[in-house]
């Protein structure tokens, strides 16, 4: 089984926001992410700006 990473983009860095992501669930203004070892959390003012299958990784985006 093969979780992913969520991280955001930020002037062509990245940052690692969560690891072992299991589950996304798009919100009205943001993001609701499981993971295996932390639970469940609400990332708000963020949206999914593409995802590398390949590399495990979600890379996220500020919306406001």
């Amino acid at each position: 089984m093969c979780q992913t990473s969520v991280v955001m983009e930020k002037n062509g860095d990245e940052e690692l926001l969560l690891e072992n992501v299991t589950a996304l669930e798009p919100l009205e203004n943001g993001l609701k992410v499981t993971t295996l070892f932390e639970g469940v959390k609400e990332l708000t003012g963020v949206a999914v700006h593409h995802i590398d299958f390949a590399g495990g990784k979600v890379y996220l985006t500020q919306t406001a």
